[in-house]
């Protein structure tokens, strides 16, 4: 097969979460101990850094890796899922894996995918694993996928393990409470491994407090180690190539105030950075020679570096259009925040969203003074945009249902006046169709 037919075989053949949903979620390891286990157990041949939690979990990736690799460490990448290119999920020093290599591994190992029947997030984990080990990388950054405890990454021994925060996501498979949700990614923690946990949030933080005191597991809370705050910026409305950020530590801890320009412009990197911060701390008392220029070097230059989009990314200036993959309660928030701090004269806001999600969470904290442009992202999956117009309709939300993410977009943006703004998101899906 060519890379096109690899990838169409591996999309029709395996379950696939973006597709199908949680029917596709494997709620074990057995296929992937047993798959990994026919490649030579790859995961133990590479260091690594685990990193979970509910929003933020990809611009953390992101920003690790390119401090590794600017600091000379041959680093991987893992990360799920991809916006365009299957192969942005596998990455060393920034550059996607080659076609052929999916397609070797697919060649050697269909027997084997036949006979386990893996799904093919367990699939695509092996490839990564198995490409980590053979590459030699000094080490990888590797992303949950969904959840932790049960997540095919966790066969990973970890040098640090990372969870970002606790949010209301994948409520389906992983719990209806916070502290569910938080036990199934505090399930990353390993034994005698130091633990970063970006966010204190009080009613869950004792669920990783007492999962790191029974595996014996240093653990910090990024967010009572930091305070940022925004610096000046370098343009107006929040849309300047940089993020200005001022670090300041939160005691006299020996640490000092540092000062950061972050081509991660979305205000929510505020939160990320204070966790990348102290992941940094952990891998250089690990050994890491990773010095402050590495990190201000690094942080001016993550999308160049690591291929990182849709993170409240301009995709055009006239009309003004802005998308972000936020797509849950808390990461819409914070989109919101970043909206508010835009001058604008109206809100076009292009909608689309998965139909196995509780929606309601996110229409009722959406703005009824925007008119909505609301279509269905094409997975099957996708929530049918009549059914979404209907839905938001309840809450107040003004607008029309459109065929396709395109073609919302593109009347959003004919509509659109001079000063106006025009965002679109609402699920990873929509941004992947415009970036």
């Amino acid at each position: 097969m060519d890379y096109n037919a690899t990838i169409q075989y591996l999309y029709s053949q395996l379950p696939l979460f973006t597709r199908d949903g949680a029917s596709a979620y494997k709620a074990d390891l057995t296929n992937t101990i047993e798959l990994l286990k026919r490649i030579d157990n790859p995961q133990h041949k590479f260091k690594s850094v685990h990193v979970g939690g509910t929003n933020g979990k990809g611009s953390t990736s992101h920003m690790l890796a390119a401090i590794l690799q600017t600091a000379g460490y041959k680093t991987g990448l893992y990360t799920s899922p991809h916006l365009k290119d299957f192969r942005e999920r596998i990455r060393i020093n920034g550059q996607m894996i080659s076609e052929q290599t999916v397609i070797d591994f697919v060649e050697a190992h269909t027997a084997d995918f036949d006979e386990i029947k893996p799904s093919f997030f367990e699939m695509t984990v092996a490839l990564a694993f198995d490409v980590f080990a053979k590459e030699q990388v000094d080490i990888a950054i590797v992303e949950v996928g969904l959840g932790g405890r049960l997540d095919s990454t966790n066969v990973i021994t970890p040098l640090l393990s990372i969870v970002t925060n606790i949010g209301w996501d994948h409520m389906n498979i992983l719990g209806d409470t916070l502290r569910l949700i938080a036990g199934e990614k505090a399930g990353i923690i390993k034994p005698s491994t130091p633990v970063v946990i970006g966010e204190y949030q009080e009613e869950i933080a004792d669920v990783f407090t007492n999962k790191a005191a029974l595996e014996g597991a240093q653990i910090r809370f990024a967010s009572n180690v930091w305070n940022t705050e925004v610096g000046r910026h370098n343009a107006e409305d929040n849309l300047n190539e940089f993020l200005a950020v001022q670090v300041i530590p939160t005691s006299d801890s020996g640490l000092r105030t540092s000062d950061f320009r972050l081509d991660l412009t979305g205000s929510y990197q505020l939160k990320n950075i204070k966790t990348v911060l102290c992941a940094v701390d952990e891998l250089r008392l690990l050994g890491y020679n990773i010095t402050d220029e590495h990190l201000k070097t690094a942080l001016g230059q993550v999308k160049t570096l690591t291929g990182l989009h849709g993170r409240w990314e301009v995709l055009s200036k006239h009309p003004l259009t802005i998308c972000d993959t936020g797509h849950n309660p808390e990461g819409m928030q914070e989109v919101l925040q970043n909206i508010a701090s835009v001058k604008y004269n109206k809100l076009h806001f292009v909608l689309g969203m998965v139909n196995d999600k509780d929606s309601s969470k996110i229409l009722t904290i959406l703005p009824t003074k925007a008119r909505y442009y609301f279509c269905r992202p094409d997975i099957p999956r996708g929530l049918d945009a009549k059914a979404l117009w209907l839905k938001a309709a309840g809450f107040g939300l003004d607008g029309e249902a459109y065929s396709s993410v395109p073609e919302a977009l593109k009347a959003a943006q004919e509509n659109a006046e001079e000063g106006d703004l025009v965002f679109v998101g609402g699920s990873t899906f929509v941004v992947a169709e415009v970036v």
